[in-house]
């Protein structure tokens, strides 16, 4: 009996420790290391929306209104998909004009920038939004938009640090060109970047000569080789179709192919981004094409499904079940552009026909999000594509992480 309740204990402390907490946000640092009290008496607006949480899930704006360190929090400003994050990609929101009784303005509604009005009387800027690491995701084109006005009015931003989701490694796609800059691409760091976004508001603030008066509050214990997963903190979906911890990794993986109406991307399935199919698709053939390639870190799984909504809405769709196998050695833009290179040479007739099927306004989308035409033209006018698209700008990528190593923090 002895003998039974040390193994039951040993092994209840052994499941405490593979679960518990390994790393500390900026947040919970701004509050337990003396930052917090450094702002009393001061008016704050608080650029955050659902997944500003801390540790223990306790809501940012709640920790910053039930404050005992002296400041207000005097204003809110919210990203796409809102405070709530209850809203679709590109859905413009609302502000809230009363919310506990703090205003809480849209910068994904009238407009995507502080106005003068909105920053009137505020002392400092706090920005607290967990990423997902991709160029593409808006919330770090919010944060670059908050610094400019901020640097203009001569406030001060602190940034809470946040893990990015795919660790600190994974540095993956193209870089941008300016004639494609855009909202879903501001800043010219490759698609898969690896850097938090702590590291990257100092990216901005020095390469883009932003000029803003910035202050990081780091996390501890995070490290670069961690999935969010690895940190053993509670996830919050950032948006609808980004529901669980690694959902980020697929998002960088199959976002682009979806702005092509060509396949489903598991967008109006249980699987936003880990499946790639259509009704044209043999899942065999295609799932033994893909790993035939013997590409690093990714296994591709013969996969059945019938989309709820959306692109083939009911229709019996074949194709497959990405999945990681190695994380460190997985990358998800050659991924990507591997699935994009077997599609065409397996299926066409069914590619070029949904490529002819491109509006203007589709062909625009896609290159923002590439950061670049090259790769359309590429994609249209070339038979044997993968590889091609796979090297693109590897010496420029190369050079990014040679620019990046002095805004590492971790």
């Amino acid at each position: 009996m002895r003998k039974f309740l040390f193994l039951l204990n040993f092994f209840s402390i052994c499941t405490l420790l593979c679960f518990s907490k390994t790393v500390d946000l900026g947040v919970d640092i701004f509050f337990r290391d003396g930052y917090a009290s450094k702002l009393k008496g001061k008016k704050i607006g608080l650029i955050t929306n659902h997944t500003g949480v801390n540790s223990d899930l306790v809501p940012t704006y709640e920790a910053f209104i039930n404050n005992k360190e002296g400041f207000k929090l005097a204003a809110i400003f919210a990203p796409e998909h809102g405070f709530r994050g209850e809203a679709y990609a590109d859905q413009a929101c609302e502000d809230i004009p009363n919310f506990k009784g703090i205003p809480v303005y849209s910068l994904y509604g009238k407009t995507r920038r502080p106005t003068a009005k909105m920053l009137e009387d505020l002392d400092v800027l706090v920005y607290d939004i967990q990423d997902v690491g991709s160029r593409s995701y808006t919330f770090i084109s919010t944060l670059f938009l908050v610094m400019e006005e901020a640097a203009k009015k001569n406030i001060p931003v602190i940034v809470l640090d946040r893990p990015n989701p795919m660790g600190g490694l994974i540095v993956d796609g193209p870089m941008l060109q300016e004639k494609w800059r855009s909202f879903i691409g501001y800043i010219n760091v490759p698609y898969c970047h690896g850097m938090t976004i702590g590291e990257l508001s100092s990216f901005f603030n020095h390469e883009y000569k932003i000029g803003c008066d910035l202050r990081i509050v780091p996390m501890k214990g995070w490290k670069r080789d961690m999935f969010f997963k690895d940190t053993h903190l509670p996830w919050v979906p950032t948006s609808p179709y980004i529901p669980e911890a690694d959902s980020p990794i697929f998002y960088a993986t199959t976002g682009i192919i979806g702005s092509l109406s060509l396949v489903s991307i598991g967008i109006g399935y249980t699987l936003p981004f880990k499946i790639v199919g259509a009704p044209w698709i043999n899942a065999e053939n295609f799932a033994k094409a893909l790993n035939q390639q013997k590409l690093s870190g990714v296994k591709f799984v013969p996969f059945h499904f019938r989309p709820h909504f959306g692109l083939f809405a009911s229709k019996p769709c074949e194709g497959v079940l990405i999945t990681v196998t190695n994380k460190q050695a997985f990358r998800p833009l050659t991924v990507q552009y591997l699935i994009l290179g077997v599609l065409k040479t397996m299926y066409p007739k069914q590619v070029n026909e949904a490529l002819d099927k491109l509006d203007s306004v589709r062909k625009a989308h896609f290159c923002k999000a590439c950061g670049n035409d090259a790769m359309l033209d590429v994609l249209v006018r070339e038979k044997y594509i993968a590889w091609k698209l796979i090297q693109f700008e590897k010496t420029e990528r190369e050079l990014f992480q040679e620019k990046r190593k002095k805004y590492l923090l971790y």
